[in-house]
This record gives structure tokens, C-alpha cells and sequence, in this order.
């Protein structure tokens, strides 16, 4: 497990330098049945948390239900309604894919769209 959290780690790290964004938006776990996944899930979180904190970025985190509410206009949308909306917000040619990848940039475009008081207290 300490090996692959380095490799996170360092994998976000190489991808803060090379980027330079401004901050890192996460979307708040959500805790399922299985307590491990939850668990590993939260270790590999921290990995990005502390990535972004040593290179002085600032860390967001909005619940799933404002990040589809931000794309698609309804907070209980469905992956796919996801999918779909993150491919017309974007202009891409076809769905993004795996589908934890449109999560990943609708969690972005909620950041983008997201006015400034709320990200603050997001």
C-alpha cells in the first residue's frame, strides 16, 4: 500500500508541476458498503490532498450532488446523464471514458462554474 500511494503521490505531484492549475477540486467520497474500498479510497485521497498542499495549492471538495447539479441540472443524475453533459459542455467528439473520467471533469466544470464564495466554503 505505501508504494502506491508514493506512486500517487508522486503521479500528482508530476502532474501539478507540468500543469500549474490554480487549485485541485475533489469530489467528496462517498462511503459504500465496503469499508476497505472506503478505506483505500480515503488513503488514495490524502496521497492528492498532500500532493496539492506541499506544492501550496489551494483544495476544494464539492458533494456529488452539486457537481451533477452543476452539469446537469438535476443532483441525482445518473452516470450517464454525466457522461453526456460533460461531452456537450466540452465540445468532445465522443463520451468521455471510463466514465470516472467525466466524473473527474465534471468535478472540474463545477469548480470553473462554481461562483467565488462557494469556493470557499466548498
Amino acid at each position: 500500500m505505501d508504494r502506491r500511494l508514493l506512486t500517487i503521490f508522486e503521479g500528482v505531484s508530476g502532474l501539478i508541476s507540468l500543469h500549474a492549475p490554480d487549485a485541485v477540486a475533489l469530489e467528496e467520497s462517498y462511503v459504500g458498503a465496503d469499508p476497505r474500498i472506503a478505506l483505500s479510497v480515503g488513503q488514495a485521497r490524502g496521497a492528492v490532498l498532500v500532493a496539492a498542499a506541499s506544492a501550496g495549492l489551494d483544495c476544494v471538495e464539492y458533494a456529488p450532488s452539486s457537481v451533477k447539479q452543476a452539469v446537469c441540472g438535476y443532483g441525482r443524475a445518473d452516470k450517464g446523464q454525466v457522461q453526456r453533459m460533460v461531452k456537450a459542455i466540452l465540445g468532445l467528439e465522443e463520451l468521455p471514458s471510463p466514465d470516472h473520467a467525466a466524473d473527474a471533469l465534471a468535478v472540474a466544470i463545477c469548480h470553473a462554474a462554481a461562483p467565488p464564495l462557494l469556493r470557499i466554503g466548498a
